[in-house]
């Protein structure tokens, strides 16, 4: 490892919307953020074709040229941008320790974690292929679901988090069908209720997903019964998996507090974790709302709460 570590002011960790947006208010205050980008430079919008949801955009914007310009935007005032990842951390240590791909050794007096989320995948290469190219393949119900007002969908999963998305496309589409792998669901009762009580929900018991069909956007979904072995064609547009998602903490565990599911806690109403001078922005630290808009706004409270540790320290 790097025997001479360079040390800086407020080093921040992940490049999607809440990380480019602290750099955004951390440069002003002249912190001079140095943001490490992450191996998705840009996080998960960059695989989002069409946003439609994010403020300021009336036409809307590709989820690149998003992150572009909140790129863009953060250089402007002075942050610079570098690419690696955060590969060990000892947050522990005065000042800071994070090393970046195992042989760059950072020091800084500040840090704002952006790691992220990522959405948990099935693995069936049509769905990675239609999914890269924008073909009706999403994580994201509420980013996503507008598109495909109207028409007939298919949703994976059983928990809270697809009983919610499911009820949420029943209001857009014309019909939803849920594939569940078993014949219950994980759901509290209260959700499995909405779902069982939306006339346009058609619940697949005992299912799981054969294939996805369609050369350039999603035709079809084939799903077989795991009880009969009976296979059925789905005629459907649009398919959206909701199984969860993994926060990018794991290189913080022992060292920050966190739930049972990886996503860092926070103390209420702000960016602060259980080390001072340790801020988590994003979805890294939200497994509730997941929106872009959301992360850059708990971006914006994790380079304030930076600056005013920073200045209570007397090192800003």
């Amino acid at each position: 490892m790097s025997t001479t570590p360079q040390h800086v002011k407020c080093l921040i960790i992940g490049s999607g919307p809440a990380g480019y947006t602290a750099a955004i208010y951390a440069s002003r205050a002249d912190l001079k953020p140095v943001v490490y980008t992450g191996l998705t430079p840009g996080g998960q919008l960059t695989e989002t074709t069409e946003v439609d949801n994010f403020p300021g955009y009336p036409k809307g914007i590709t989820g690149p040229e998003l992150m572009e310009d909140l790129k863009a935007q953060a250089e402007r005032f002075g942050t610079e941008v570098r690419f690696g990842m955060a590969t060990k951390a000892d947050l522990t240590a005065t000042p800071k320790k994070i090393w970046i791909d195992e042989t760059t050794e950072i020091t800084a007096d500040s840090v704002i974690i952006s790691t992220g989320a990522s959405a948990k995948w099935l693995g069936l290469p049509n769905e990675t292929r239609l999914r890269m190219n924008a073909g009706g393949v999403s994580a994201c119900a509420v980013c996503d679901g507008f598109f495909f007002k109207g028409q007939e969908v298919a949703i994976v999963g059983a928990g809270d988090t697809a009983a919610e998305e499911a009820t949420y496309l029943a209001k857009l589409c014309k019909k939803v069908y849920m594939i569940v792998r078993k014949d219950e669901m994980r759901a509290s009762k209260a959700m499995q209720h909405r779902v069982t009580n939306t006339p346009n929900i058609e619940i697949l018991w005992n299912s799981v997903t054969e294939d996805i069909i369609g050369a350039d956007t999603v035709e079809g979904v084939v799903v077989k019964h795991t009880v009969s072995g009976e296979l059925r064609t789905l005629n459907v547009t649009g398919f959206f998996v909701a199984i969860g998602h993994k926060p990018n903490t794991d290189i913080f565990k022992g060292q920050l507090n966190m739930d049972d599911l990886g996503y860092i806690d926070v103390v209420g109403g702000s960016s602060k974790t259980n080390i001072p001078g340790v801020f988590a922005v994003g979805d890294c630290a939200d497994k509730t709302y997941r929106q872009a808009v959301t992360a850059a706004g708990s971006g914006c409270m994790g380079a304030l709460d930076a600056e005013r540790y920073l200045a209570a320290e007397g090192l800003h």
